[in-house]
């Protein structure tokens, strides 16, 4: 097991990390929608924040010597369920054929009140 970490992705702020080898599969941490050189969200609302977490999510995978194209499984977590489609516009310009199995939940409330959250799974 080892742990990856990029400056390029906002830090973990607690007692976990950006993402875990193992194996050959990488699994990622929630990535809230924070630029990692201001630590602020983006101005805008769910499109530019669902960039900006796969964006994120994109610089880990980087680190850890993978692409978009080797997720295999992405969980978004949304505050809002109305936001879904704006959401998926942006997500469909990330990957592409044979797109990754995904879970879409809109839970109550996310970290610092983001509108959108994405962690992923990645193979080799």
């Amino acid at each position: 097991m080892k742990a990856i970490s990029t400056s390029k992705a906002p830090g973990a702020i607690g007692p976990y990390s950006q993402a875990i080898r193992v194996g050959n599969l990488v699994y990622t941490s929630g990535q809230l929608p924070l630029n990692p050189a201001t630590g602020a969200f983006p101005e805008g609302g769910i499109k530019e924040q669902t960039q900006q977490s796969l964006n994120n999510v994109k610089a880990i995978l980087e680190e850890a010597g993978l692409t978009m194209k080797n997720v295999v499984k992405t969980t978004v977590f949304l505050a809002d369920m109305n936001d879904f489609a704006a959401m998926n516009e942006v997500y469909a310009q990330f990957f592409c054929e044979p797109f990754p199995a995904r879970s879409a939940v809109a839970v109550k409330t996310l970290p610092k009140n983001a509108l959108v959250e994405i962690e992923v799974v990645a193979a080799e």
